[in-house]
């Protein structure tokens, strides 16, 4: 008998794994796993979301328009330049599909996102990762490993799951030395969560020439990871392909309506950055002080690294946070066993996770 068969590169691929959100037995989990933001959507998001219900029979705009529009006078864009898509991960996906094939490279740093090497495979590509300097994206190792094959360089700024940014020279550096041919292109998911000076998401970038794309998503701060929607600013010439490869209809009404009101809404984002650089900070000097091996992140979670001891290991500590209720990321799969990813939550939920590892860690939470 004979049946199809998938592309090689398809069948390599280990299914992405989202992170886990319930726990047999237990009604009181708090779900620090995925980055969702802790305050959850804007309410004028919320409403407009309400409102498209009625609209529901009607097929969504192909083309984004007043969501374009309004990202466009949000962040000073030209919304020519402007694509939008079922979350930042689709984006990813048709940008694989569309500029690398069998026989080419796909390059990321070595702990970059997971669908950076499922969305090469899955278009027939070769992924390929550079070796990173203390959790962080190295230039030099990235140029190092870019061959004649190479056609689209990843770079997730700041990155997950380590929360570590390449600050604008270097990216900037990283750019200058990459051949024409190569797409560079900036995921800055977080972005809108950094307040450090030398940080910048790519803008400039984009508009200095012509292989650079920056993606952006509307499933960290703005609350809106339920309804799938991502956003890139780019060439014109690479949203024309995007356009060309995408579906005419790949964003939903409700998507659209929700989208367009969260980013309108300044005062709730600025208010959900703030906090949590706050709760961030409290955090990390709380795990810190319990001796975890914290990483300093830019992003709304942290990465806590901890040692081979069985009873202190991160397998042990995950165990634990579950029996507590507690849910957070394990990043093995990232190639990093020994740590486990925490969104950063409310106060309240932030405050029972340092109790519940200062119990693990035998020591008194402060």
């Amino acid at each position: 008998m004979t049946r199809p068969i998938a592309k090689a590169g398809v069948m390599s691929i280990k299914p992405y794994v989202g992170g886990e959100s319930e726990l047999d037995g237990r009604d009181d989990i708090v779900k620090l796993s995925s980055n969702e933001g802790a305050f959850g959507p804007s309410p004028l998001a919320q409403d407009a979301y309400a409102k498209s219900a009625a609209e529901l029979h009607r097929y969504p705009d192909g083309g984004s328009t007043e969501l374009r529009r309004t990202i466009g006078e949000i962040h000073g864009l030209n919304p020519a330049q402007i694509v939008c898509g079922s979350g930042s991960d689709e984006l990813i996906s048709l940008l694989c599909g569309a500029y690398a094939g069998e026989g080419d490279e796909v390059l990321y740093s070595q702990f970059g996102f997971l669908m950076y090497a499922i969305s090469a495979k899955a278009a027939g590509a070769t992924p390929v990762w550079a070796t990173e300097t203390d959790l962080t994206a190295n230039v030099d190792a990235l140029l190092a490993a870019v061959t004649p094959r190479t056609r689209l360089l990843f770079l997730a700024n700041p990155n997950n799951p380590t929360g570590t940014y390449l600050p604008a020279n270097e990216v900037a550096r990283l750019r200058a030395n990459l051949r024409d041919d190569i797409l560079l292109v900036i995921d800055a998911a977080y972005a809108e969560y950094v307040v450090k000076g030398d940080y910048s998401p790519g803008i400039d970038l984009v508009d200095a020439g012509d292989n650079v794309i920056m993606t952006r998503t509307f499933s960290k701060i703005h609350g809106l990871g339920g309804i799938r929607l991502g956003w890139a600013y780019g060439p014109e010439t690479v949203i024309d392909v995007l356009n060309r490869a995408r579906g005419p209809f790949n964003v939903n009404a409700a998507a659209l309506s929700a989208g367009a009101a969260a980013i309108r809404d300044q005062p709730f984002t600025a208010h959900c950055r703030d906090e949590n650089l706050r709760v961030l900070a409290w955090t990390y000097q709380r795990l810190q002080n319990l001796g975890l091996n914290v990483t300093e992140s830019v992003g709304n979670f942290l990465l806590v690294c901890f040692d081979n001891d069985p009873d202190r290991s991160a397998a042990t500590a995950d165990s634990y946070l579950k029996e507590n209720g507690i849910i957070v990321r394990n990043v093995a799969s990232y190639g990093l066993p020994d740590c486990l990813r925490i969104t950063i939550g409310t106060d309240q939920e932030m405050h029972r996770v340092v109790d519940v590892l200062s119990r693990f860690m035998g020591k008194n939470s402060e």
